[in-house]
C-alpha cells in the first residue's frame, strides 16, 4: 500500500517521529498520542510503522492485570508471541496481549501500518525491551 492511499485510511493521523523509542525498532515508527499519560486510568497512542518496520521483542510485565491491546487501524501489519506462528493483522483486528507475554508487531514489508496501542492497568507494570527481529525471521513471513 502506499503511502498517500494509506494516509487516506489511518483516520488517527501519523503523528511525530517516534525518536524516543527508535533503538526499539527496525525502521522508522511513528506516535500520535490520542489521550494524555496520566490523565485516566488508560493511555491510548496510535503508532504508524513504514513498510518493514517492525519493533524488537518484547514485554509487558506485571504482577496483576497490565498487558497491551493493539486495536488495528490502516494498513497490514504482524503480530508474533513467543514459539508461536506470526498473525497478519488487518484493520478492524484485535489482539489482546497478556501480561508477561513475549512478543512483537510492526507492518509487513510492502504495507504501512497503523494501530492504537492500549496499555491495560495493572500492578507493578513496567516494559522489557528484548532482542530484535532479525531479517532472517521477518523475511519468512507469509512464505
Amino acid at each position: 500500500m502506499e503511502y498517500k492511499e494509506f494516509e487516506k485510511n489511518n483516520v488517527f493521523g501519523l503523528g511525530q517521529e517516534n525518536s524516543a523509542f527508535a533503538q526499539f525498532f527496525i525502521g522508522k515508527s511513528y506516535l500520535n498520542p490520542l489521550t494524555k499519560p496520566g490523565e485516566g486510568s488508560l493511555f491510548f497512542a496510535n503508532v504508524t510503522f513504514e513498510p518493514g518496520c517492525r519493533n524488537n521483542w518484547h514485554i509487558h510485565h506485571a504482577s496483576e492485570g497490565g498487558g497491551q491491546i493493539l486495536l488495528c487501524a490502516a494498513g497490514s501489519g504482524w503480530y508474533q508471541e513467543w514459539g508461536k506462528p506470526a498473525q497478519s493483522l488487518q484493520p478492524g483486528d484485535v489482539v489482546v496481549i497478556p501480561a508477561n507475554v513475549k512478543h512483537w508487531h510492526g507492518a509487513q514489508k510492502d504495507a504501512w501500518f497503523s494501530h492504537i496501542a492500549v496499555e491495560a492497568p495493572g500492578k507493578d507494570t513496567k516494559n522489557e525491551w528484548l532482542e530484535q527481529v532479525s531479517d532472517e525471521q521477518y523475511e519468512k513471513l507469509g512464505q
